[in-house]
């Protein structure tokens, strides 16, 4: 429990960035399942147009530090092998 008023404020906005990192995660992890779907299904026309739409969800998280820019990257290179195959 905290005793001081900064801590209390602290505690207060450590609670909102936590629900806007939650947001942001789970929208990461949406954006790579439905690329994930996408891929299984075979839709090329629909891969090629959320391809960009998918790279930018994920730097827009790395930009936040939600996850990592190297994970992003990763990400990012092994779909877009998925894809080119």
């Amino acid at each position: 429990m905290p005793n001081t008023a900064s801590a209390i404020r602290r505690v207060r906005r450590v609670t909102k960035q936590t629900a806007v990192n939650r947001l942001r995660k789970s929208k990461y992890r949406a954006a790579v399942k439905k690329m994930e779907d996408l891929i299984k299904k075979g839709e090329k026309d629909k891969i090629k147009g959320f391809f960009p739409d998918f790279q930018s969800i994920l730097m827009k998280v790395v930009k936040s530090g939600v996850i990592n820019k190297k994970t992003a990257s990763r990400k990012i290179s092994r779909i877009s092998k998925k894809i080119s195959n």
